[in-house]
């Protein structure tokens, strides 16, 4: 299944990647989520829920915030890991990362 992974830092400022079957075999959820952890962790994320239990989806959100929009215009190999994590730890096929309003859909 191919998925697209759309992260968006406001009005024009959307950052598409497909990930393919190709891209995310071999990654387990549990993986992804250690990705996730990791940057989450590594970019110093301030946790959106004061009692410290973080969520996925505040994992994605925080991650793509503090990794900055550079990263995601630029393209490179971060850019592409995020999307394929973020794509096996949702499992949807369509996923759009809103960093501005801090909301996954």
């Amino acid at each position: 299944m191919t998925q697209h992974i759309t992260v968006s830092f406001g009005a024009g400022r959307d950052y598409e990647t497909i990930v393919s079957d190709a891209d995310s075999a071999g990654l387990a959820k549990d993986q992804a989520r250690a990705w996730l952890s990791n940057e989450f962790e590594t970019l110093e994320c301030t946790p959106s829920n004061p009692m410290g239990k973080i969520l996925v989806l505040d994992m994605i959100l925080n991650v793509a915030k503090y990794g900055g929009e550079d990263r995601f215009k630029q393209g490179g190999d971060w850019a592409k890991k995020f999307a394929t994590v973020t794509a096996v730890a949702l499992g949807r096929p369509t996923v759009r990362v809103d960093v501005a309003n801090f909301v996954v859909g």
